[in-house]
């Protein structure tokens, strides 16, 4: 195996471990299979692709899967003393005989494994004589049938009985009954039906060649009945492995809560390891809910969990991480991201180390990580569109909503204007309350120009008007706009020289300009002082505005980007929390962005970063002279 792992590192190319078992390897004492197994993980870790196949033929199970799996080289270990037999040939002559396209390479086996007077690690494992006495019974129950027929059946037809038991005996009980009962019959046969009979003696030399050919031909069947039934058992055991993982992805593909995931699991796990399983979950921050367990609980500790789903790695038994684990941990590796932890505690921990078994495991890990992933998407489809309607009922909302108190608070601005000009003029509380419903009236209507503006903003009915513009252009007409609202408040203006202009809609940056200064105006104390700055940087344009106020919300400065989130809930600041949000709307249609973020030295500071272009080159008309004058 290390030959094999530094010959494929060396070309750069995968590599297998195949074991092959025959009906004869069935036999192994139980330390020799251990070691197989042991030799198969050794391989895994390595980074070789393992497979358990059956067959009758190792050598040509080895070729056909060579080719079925486009494999060019087999290798092979070598033993020191090749015994060859007159009627079979080594396995590397075998294989380089069957697989003349195929490279075959012994490498040297270690000189422990070659020195035949080690001694046996264990003995073999124990026979079951209960299996040879029903193959006597049989063999006797044949002759006690066959003896009434003695004078009425034709002793080759005898012999066929003898032979049908020889066949019973190996499809129920294998190679060593078979061959037991293949001897007894010949002897039965010559004890009781030939002459002269209740003795071993025959008077015919020709009854020699039918014992003979009686015992070839009952010792092949025996075999071959014996062999099939074998590989009809592995092919049975492999079709019930695929019908159960069928059923299971089945019964997961409709599967809609992780709770039924988990009970599907605990099932499959059950029938087919007769073990217990827990399936841990994970959260969006990576850590591991509560083991969700159906029917026996199985000894689960979250610090060995939550290092196997940390490091993508299984944990616990069998492997190298904790062996001493009698419960094995398996990261549930979905396409995106790891969904969780499979704990698995087997009552037959043999039933592990199989490869066979080891790969139905993780192909029952890898199903429940896709279907806890189906279902995690499934929800956030199903949040996404309730968000989605949830918007687009409250962009119907505010747009209905809007249209309907505009014409009305036009009025109302109307009304208290005309109060002001009446003859003989209002003086005292009444001129006092026709300014504040005027006052009223405006603040009501611009948050309702701000409710239209958001919602043509959000339907995409907004076309820019994107003209190159310098920067103090903007800058300036948007300090004019908010001078009526500064309360005697200074604006202290930082522009870098020679900014290159930007392509945008003037009204609308203007328009971000005005709601980040009035945000300063009414979350700052009075005669504190505004800064509002530009800078040119290789990618961008920077426009800031900071103030000396309390600062953002911790932990809010994204969400109060969202509309109708204000920084003060309750308060009597008045707004409904659309500002910002219009200035996010306005950033993105322009390909900006807009942050908020609190200053170390206190106070809030919103930037708006501009994608820089390069402006249009202006060609210069020198003047002609008197000459090029026509």
């Amino acid at each position: 195996m290390r030959s094999t792992a530094r010959l494929a590192a060396q070309l750069n190319v995968p590599w297998h471990a195949v074991f092959v078992e025959t009906p004869a390897l069935q036999r192994l004492p139980e330390a020799k299979r251990r070691r197989v197994l042991a030799t198969l993980k050794l391989a895994q870790d390595m980074g070789a692709q393992i497979s358990t196949l059956a067959g009758q033929d190792i050598a040509e199970t080895l070729v056909k899967y060579a080719r079925m799996h486009n494999l060019s080289k087999v290798v092979l270990g070598r033993d020191e003393r090749p015994r060859r037999k007159f009627w079979r040939q080594v396995l590397a002559d075998r294989i380089g005989a069957l697989g003349a396209d195929l490279d075959v390479i012994q490498v040297s086996l270690p000189a422990s494994s070659q020195r035949p007077e080690s001694k046996p690690e264990t003995r073999e494992s124990p026979i079951l004589w209960s299996t040879y006495l029903w193959s006597a019974g049989i063999c006797a129950a044949t002759t006690l049938i066959a003896l009434p027929l003695a004078n009425v059946l034709e002793q080759a037809n005898i012999v066929m009985l003898f032979l049908l038991a020889v066949v019973a005996v190996a499809v129920r009980f294998g190679r060593g009954p078979a061959v037991m009962a293949a001897f007894m019959s010949v002897g039965a046969f010559d004890f009781f039906f030939v002459s002269p009979r209740f003795s071993f003696a025959f008077a015919d030399v020709q009854y020699l060649v039918t014992f003979v050919v009686m015992l070839v031909v009952a010792l092949v069947i025996g075999q071959m009945t014996a062999g099939l039934t074998y590989q009809a058992r592995v092919a049975q055991r492999r079709e019930d492995r695929m019908r159960a993982l069928y059923d299971m992805s089945r019964l997961l593909s409709a599967a809609l809560i992780t709770e039924q995931v988990a009970e599907i699991s605990a099932q499959f796990l059950s029938a087919e390891f007769g073990a217990r399983s827990a399936l841990l979950v994970a959260d969006d921050n990576n850590k591991l809910l509560a083991p969700m367990v159906t029917g026996d609980a199985p000894q689960v500790d979250l610090a060995i969990a939550q290092w196997s789903f940390d490091k993508t790695e299984p944990a616990g038994y069998g492997t190298d991480t904790l062996p001493s684990s009698t419960t094995l941990y398996l990261p549930l590796s979905a396409p995106m991201r790891v969904r969780g932890i499979l704990a698995v505690q087997p009552r037959d921990t043999t039933r592990l180390v199989v490869p066979e078994q080891r790969r139905l495991l993780d192909t029952c890990a890898s199903l429940l990580a896709i279907s806890l992933e189906r279902i995690h998407y499934i929800n956030v489809a199903q949040d996404t569109t309730v968000q989605m309607e949830s918007e687009r009922l409250r962009n119907s909302l505010l747009s209905a909503i809007s249209h309907d108190l505009r014409t009305p608070l036009s009025v109302m601005v109307g009304l208290a204007e005309a109060l002001k000009l009446t003859q003989p003029p209002l003086t005292g509380e009444a001129a006092e309350i026709a300014t504040a419903v005027g006052e009223s009236a405006l603040r009501m209507n611009t948050l309702v120009n701000n409710l239209l503006d958001m919602a043509r903003l959000e339907s995409g009915k907004v076309v820019l008007n994107r003209q190159w513009q310098p920067v103090e252009d903007v800058v300036g007409s948007a300090l004019r706009a908010v001078q009526p609202i500064l309360g005697g408040r200074t604006v202290h203006v930082a522009l870098e020289d020679d900014l290159p202009p930007v392509r945008i809609d003037a009204v609308l940056i203007e328009r971000i300009l005005i709601n980040l200064i009035e945000n300063a105006v009414k979350y700052t104390p009075p005669a504190t002082t505004i800064n509002l700055g530009a800078s040119a940087t290789p990618d961008t344009i920077e426009v800031w505005v900071a103030d000396e106020g309390p600062g953002l919300p911790q932990g809010h400065e994204e969400a109060i980007f969202s509309k109708f989130m204000r920084g003060k809930k309750e308060s009597a600041i008045p707004g409904v929390g659309l500002g910002l949000a219009i200035c996010r709307a306005i950033a993105q249609a322009h390909d900006g962005t807009i942050v908020g973020a609190t200053r170390p030295e206190g106070g809030a500071r919103f930037t708006l970063r501009l994608p820089r272009e390069t402006p249009p080159v202006i060609e210069s008309f020198a003047p002609q002279t008197d000459e090029e004058q026509p």
